[in-house]
């Protein structure tokens, strides 16, 4: 992984595409959204050229259903949630380069063409196949509108197409029932095209041993999978909207969206970069690639993808990492839009400011597949007694004394003590010390270790008391004013907006989101430098506002 001091290499970073079909909640974005943002931003500071890639996933059953309820083409469908899920992530400060769609002409050309080498290859064929027909619906089911009981852990009330308790694609669901109705399907012939997923399992086997940089937990129990034998993969459905299978002889069927989503991927990168003029397949394949997802989608990201690339002769190559965390579960349930039990993002960042979700989703979340938890009562202990006391406090002292004591310009230190000696040790070592963290993903552990460095600040304030000792207080704020400079260089992967507002507070006239990561650990504030309006950044999160929201749980109107 890429180190502070290492040398800079490209690399492209994706997030598991969202549905087109609802509103982004907060589940979404704790497993994905944020730590994929996170390390992007982090990276732009290192110099790293990066690129932070998703789209909307646009086909499927449900997109269907829904359009016509509301009585849209499937197309306009999707472009209102493309757009309404773009805005959402923009409110948090998500900073995609290019949010496009899995709908696209370039990611329809795409799909069809990989469709086409895989053929040619000799790793696609055609099969009649039994598949569920609902009769009082008078259509095919695809995996989505068929619900029943996994054969692999006996969980009720699962996709066919996933289990999302132990995270197995079955073979068959048990006990089926239409996803629409509720009535029982019954068994069509339909002639569907497969992928020869069964005859990689020795180069996956081999790729998954021979990459150190994939989670091991999960690469384990991805083996055993392995091991227990790979199935081929049915990639068509027989629906009217979707990427077509460009063959005469299929006419009326479209490749099941996951075979086209995560083709997004690339699909996206390289239009993006044809705008620049930039050969986007080199790119790809000269970067670190990073796919962050939930651990829902472990199956399709770490032998599905992986699989197709081979299977075109690594035409685009395999991931590097393939970073994956655990759910989010809401007061220790897990979030249910059907039971409304669930947070919106738009419906947060309407009422709290979007930071204080970043700042408490990373605080909790740690780099591996264990579910977290969302508490109200929690989220306001965390940004009332670390953000806003912690950080706040301390940033907030050191500004407005020096603001106060100094008519606002930064004083010339005079000479250091032991104190200052320390406060100088924690300056300089501090950019190596979370950059590394970052660098491996440690979202939770960075910002924990930022906190001990403004915890040390504030000790070190509080010990030297430039309010009544007036020898060293030029000394004590030139220091501490540089450290508020440390801490919001630190800060802008975390909470962006809120760093801009450090930012504006210390006077600077460039931007925080372009300054070099390794600036954290140097003293850039000279003495005679002139701060801006000096003000309480955060809010205090009153517990009437918590309790009204835990009132609300269970009664969300979002659509």
């Amino acid at each position: 992984m890429l180190g502070v001091n290492e040398k800079i290499t490209s690399a492209v970073v994706t997030s598991a595409l969202p549905y087109a079909n609802g509103e982004i909640h907060l589940g979404h974005i704790a497993s994905t959204y944020l730590p994929a943002d996170i390390f992007t931003r982090y990276s732009r500071l290192t110099g790293r050229k990066i690129y932070h890639i998703c789209a909307s996933d646009d086909f499927g059953t449900p997109v269907l259903i829904n359009a016509e309820r509301e009585n849209k083409s499937p197309s306009d469908y999707v472009a209102f949630w493309n757009r309404r899920d773009y805005e959402d992530f923009k409110m948090l400060g998500i900073s995609f380069d290019s949010f496009s769609s899995t709908s696209s002409k370039e990611n329809w050309q795409f799909v069809q063409y990989v469709f086409k080498r895989l053929s040619e290859n000799g790793h696609i064929y055609n099969r009649d196949v039994i598949q569920f027909y609902c009769k009082f619906d008078n259509k095919f089911l695809p995996d989505r509108y068929v619900i029943g009981k996994c054969p692999f852990c006996g969980a009720e009330d699962q996709y066919s197409d996933l289990c999302e308790k132990c995270g197995r694609v079955p073979d068959e669901i048990l006990e089926p029932r239409c996803g629409i109705c509720g009535n029982k399907p019954i068994k069509k012939q339909s002639k569907h095209y497969f992928f020869r997923l069964s005859s990689f399992s020795t180069q996956l086997k081999l790729w998954l041993n021979t990459n150190s940089n994939l989670q091991s937990d999960v690469k384990n129990y991805v083996i055993n999978w392995i091991n227990e034998g790979l199935r081929d993969w049915d990639i068509t459905r027989d629906l009217s909207w979707g990427i077509p299978i460009p063959l005469p002889e299929a006419k009326g069927k479209v490749f099941y969206g996951w075979f086209d989503n995560h083709l997004c991927y690339i699909s996206t990168l390289t239009a993006y970069l044809r705008q620049s003029g930039v050969d986007g397949k080199a790119f790809w394949n000269s970067s670190e690639i990073y796919h962050f997802i939930g651990k829902d989608i472990v199956y399709h990201h770490y032998l599905i993808l992986p699989a197709m690339r081979m299977g075109i002769d690594e035409e685009y190559k395999l991931p590097d990492y393939i970073p994956s965390r655990g759910h989010l579960l809401l007061h220790n349930q897990k979030i249910s839009k059907s039971r409304n039990w669930y947070i919106g993002l738009r419906d947060f960042t309407t009422t709290f400011a979007p930071d204080y979700l970043r700042f408490y989703l990373a605080s909790l979340t740690p780099y591996s597949q264990t579910d977290i938890n969302f508490d109200w009562d929690v989220f306001s202990e965390k940004i009332n007694n670390e953000l806003i006391a912690n950080i706040g406090n301390f940033i907030n002292r050191a500004l407005s004394f020096t603001q106060k004591t100094f008519s606002g310009k930064v004083p010339k230190p005079i000479e250091y003590d032991s104190d200052d000696n320390l406060s100088l040790s924690q300056i300089a070592g501090i950019a190596q010390e979370v950059g590394c963290l970052l660098s491996a993903l440690e979202i939770d552990k960075s910002l924990k270790r930022i906190l001990r460095f403004t915890t040390h600040f504030n000790q070190y304030f509080q010990i030297k008391q430039p309010w009544a000792r007036t020898e060293t207080a030029m000394t004590t704020l030139f220091i501490a004013v540089n450290a508020v400079r440390s801490i919001a260089v630190m800060l802008e992967p975390f909470i962006p907006f809120s760093c801009e507002k450090i930012w504006c507070q210390l006077g600077m006239t460039d931007s925080i989101h372009q300054q070099p990561w390794s600036s954290a650990s140097q003293m850039r504030i000279s003495a005679g430098h002139s701060l801006g309006k000096v003000e309480p950044i955060f809010s205090k999160i009153e517990r009437e506002m918590i309790e009204h929201q835990k009132k609300g749980l269970g009664m969300h109107n979002g659509r």
